[in-house]
């Protein structure tokens, strides 16, 4: 059929918005981008036909008479260029979808060719989203979801090339939602087009596996997620806990060393400053005072010992024991040699304190004859 040889060009695709097509056919069919051009080919030189119209239900959209355009009803948003037979149509709105009739005649006024174009205008993909899922047995549900675009059309590549039957569980290569087997995984790509435009999405998935956990606040996680962005099970690491200044509490601490750790807990007394006792600290200044007394004894031993040498009135650790000598004179006609002198002996005491039981020893010196 001549309808299925009609042709459709995209020339410069969403970018632009402009499509042209071959209506110098029978039954062509054309696709423009809602709010963009479309350029239908009437035919292949306007200046060798005297006249022709074009019509959409049977309404004139377009007259042309000898070598002079008569009637355009789109002029404000229309171009028509003789030489090459297009009529180039702008803005496109959902009105101009339809079926176009083309009409020739001779200078006789004969109808000599008659032909139809079908337009269909179009809103084109504007997104598109992937939505990936494990299910229960481990396989994985792809969805592709478009925004915007007329009668959207889905293709499944993986790797590079179209998806095989061995790859898919379920759905076909033209579907929107599909189901891939456990062991697939890789580059996944899903491309939306309608006749006027085409957007893909890609997504790296991996494969499914299953996780068994309990968290730390109870809660039992058990599922199939995938391997490479599976966070379910892992808690984020916290922080020292705060303890609470200012208020005599116990408080834990728990040590984290690279082997075993232990627990305990350090209890604030009156009598204790960090947890520590007191007394030591009390011992501690008691040594140190006695220190500095024997020091000082010390230093007043060895100032005291020079003083030897004082007066005997003064006070001294070491007392003079002495004699008192007296000399009885008989004649003075006696010879001197014939004087007897008794001398008592001269005692040191070296007792540091003088008592009342210590006595001074006397000794007399008598003169005998």
């Amino acid at each position: 059929m001549e309808a299925v040889v009609g042709l459709f060009v995209m020339l410069l695709g969403v970018s632009h918005g402009v499509q042209t097509c071959d209506g110098r056919k029978n039954e062509a069919q054309c696709y423009g981008a809602l709010g963009g051009t479309v350029v239908p080919q009437l035919m292949d030189d306007a200046s060798g036909i005297f006249r022709f119209t074009w019509s959409k239900n049977k309404t004139n959209i377009l007259k042309w008479n000898r070598t002079t355009i008569v009637y355009n009803l789109i002029e404000n948003r229309s171009l028509f260029t003789p030489i090459n037979g297009t009529f180039r149509i702008n803005n496109l709105i959902s009105t101009d979808s339809g079926q176009y009739d083309l009409q020739i005649f001779d200078s006789n006024g004969k109808l000599s060719e008659q032909r139809t174009l079908q337009l269909t205008i179009e809103a084109p993909v504007s997104s598109v989203r992937l939505v990936s899922e494990c299910l229960s047995q481990g396989q994985k549900k792809v969805s592709c979801s478009s925004e915007g675009g007329d009668s959207p059309q889905y293709s499944w590549t993986l790797d590079g090339h179209t998806l095989r039957d061995t790859e898919l569980l379920s759905g076909n290569n033209e579907t929107n939602v599909i189901v891939l087997n456990q062991n697939v995984s890789g580059r996944l790509v899903c491309s939306v087009r309608n006749h006027v435009s085409r957007v893909s999405k890609e997504e790296t998935i991996s494969t499914c596996v299953f996780i068994n956990c309990t968290l730390s606040n109870g809660t039992h996680i058990s599922q199939w997620v995938f391997k490479d962005t599976n966070t379910l099970c892992i808690e984020p690491t916290t922080g020292p806990t705060d303890t609470t200044v200012g208020k005599e509490t116990d408080i834990t601490e728990s040590f984290k060393p690279t082997t075993n750790f232990t627990s305990f807990n350090q209890t604030k007394t009156p009598g204790s400053i960090n947890g520590k006792g007191v007394l030591p600290i009390v011992g501690g200044v008691f040594s140190a005072l006695l220190i500095f007394l024997l020091i000082g004894v010390a230093v007043f031993y060895i100032q005291k010992k020079p003083q030897n040498n004082k007066p005997q009135g003064q006070d001294d650790e070491q007392e003079l024991t002495y004699a008192d000598v007296r000399v009885m004179q008989r004649n003075e006609r006696q010879v001197r040699t014939e004087e007897q002198v008794e001398y008592g002996q001269v005692r040191f005491s070296e007792r540091p304190q003088q008592t009342a039981a210590d006595a001074c020893v006397y000794a007399q010196v008598r003169r005998g004859r």
